[in-house]
C-alpha cells in the first residue's frame, strides 16, 4: 500500500501546530529534551511549515531567500528571554511517490543550504525574535505504516531518527471516507 497525499497533507497540517509538534517529539526523547522549558512548551517551540530562510550576502553579493526542502522547522526559543536558542529540528515527512534517495536527498540539500550564514523568515507573531542560524541542526523523519520497508531500512542505515506514524487523525479521516464511499 502506498503513502497517500492525504497522509502527507494531514501530517503537515497537524505538526504545523507547536503543541502537536511537541507531542511528536515525545516519541523521540532526545529531541524532546532539547525543548528549553517543558513547563512552558507552547512558548519554547516555534513551528514554521514549509520554511523560508534568508542567506546573508556580503558587500559584493545580495541577500538571497529560498524555501528549504524540509517540511517543518522547529525553532527552540527561551520562553523567559524570548530569544532563539542554538538548536533547530527539521522535520521531513515522507511524501507520496518519494523513495529513499528522494527523502535522504531533501535532508542532504538542506544541510548544504544551511551551511551558509542564514536567518529564518519567522511567522508574524514571532517576527521580533532574533532568528540567526543554529549551532545544531537535527533532522527528524516521519514515515507511515504504508512507507516501504526499504525507506525505513535506509534511515536506519544512515543513522537518521524517524517515527512511524499511523496517526488517529489519519485513521479517522480514512474511516469517514470509507463511510461516505459506502453510501
Amino acid at each position: 500500500m502506498a503513502v497517500k497525499k492525504s497522509h502527507y497533507e494531514a501530517s503537515l497540517a497537524e505538526y504545523s501546530n507547536n503543541l502537536a509538534a511537541i507531542a511528536l517529539l515525545k516519541q523521540h526523547r532526545p529531541y524532546l529534551e532539547m525543548i528549553p522549558s517543558l513547563r512552558r512548551p507552547d512558548e519554547s517551540l516555534i513551528t514554521i511549515p514549509l520554511p523560508i530562510v534568508r542567506f546573508r550576502g556580503n558587500a559584493t553579493t545580495d541577500t538571497q531567500i529560498t524555501c528549504l526542502p524540509c517540511d517543518i522547522a522547529m525553532i527552540m526559543c527561551d520562553p523567559e528571554w524570548k530569544i532563539k536558542t542554538g538548536v533547530e529540528i527539521l522535520l521531513f515527512i515522507h511524501r507520496p511517490h518519494e523513495d529513499f534517495s528522494d527523502l535522504l536527498g531533501r535532508w542532504r540539500k538542506t544541510q548544504v543550504l544551511l551551511d551558509k550564514d542564514y536567518e529564518w523568515l519567522m511567522p508574524l507573531r514571532h517576527s521580533h525574535i532574533l532568528s540567526d542560524g543554529a549551532n545544531t541542526i537535527c533532522p527528524l523523519f516521519v514515515v507511515f505504516t504504508e512507507t516501504s520497508e526499504r525507506i525505513q531500512k535506509g534511515l536506519v542505515g544512515a543513522e537518521l531518527p524517524f517515527i512511524i506514524q499511523a496517526p488517529s487523525f489519519l485513521i479517522e479521516e480514512e474511516i469517514q471516507q470509507g463511510l461516505e464511499a459506502n453510501r
